[in-house]
């Protein structure tokens, strides 16, 4: 039997199975480091959770100087669909975290949101953009200019 393939995962330190989302979760993590200046250490994947009485995993966790959540990443194969249920998703993680940034992606697409204040424009995931205090960003910004994004909705 041929040993499955493996990639290292430099946030958990460890050889990992190299599954169709690991590649993407690998691939955002490189994006993360090297484009946006996230400090390695600044960084978690595959972080446990509960809501409730279920148990979740964000695939990964940024986080901002002092320890707070930052960003929540949700990762996905390149053949899942980025609808509404995967921002769903992100947003139930978001529930626990509390994050001003919320991305998802599946490596072909990628989609990052910013928490705005309520009344500022269309948000996330509905036509009159009413309920979900997100709205799409244009760009990403780097590690550094997201310090000054707070977590608490205005």
């Amino acid at each position: 039997m041929k040993p499955s393939p493996k990639i290292w995962d430099p946030l958990r330190k460890k050889e990992v199975a190299l599954t169709p989302e690991e590649r993407v979760r690998q691939w955002f993590i490189g994006v993360l480091r090297d484009s946006l200046g996230v400090p390695v250490h600044m960084m978690m994947s595959e972080v446990p959770m509960k809501l409730g009485d279920k148990s979740f995993r964000a695939d990964i966790l940024v986080y901002r100087r002092g320890g707070a959540p930052l960003m929540v990443v949700e990762c996905k194969n390149e053949s899942v669909a980025l609808d509404a249920s995967v921002l769903e998703q992100a947003l139930r993680y978001n529930m626990v975290l509390d994050v001003p940034y919320i991305v998802v992606t599946n490596g072909r697409s990628t989609f990052g949101f910013e928490r705005v204040p309520t009344g500022s424009g269309p948000l996330a995931g509905t036509p009159d953009g009413a309920g979900i205090p997100f709205r799409q960003m244009k760009s990403f910004p780097d590690w550094e200019k997201m310090q000054g994004q707070t977590a608490q909705t205005p």
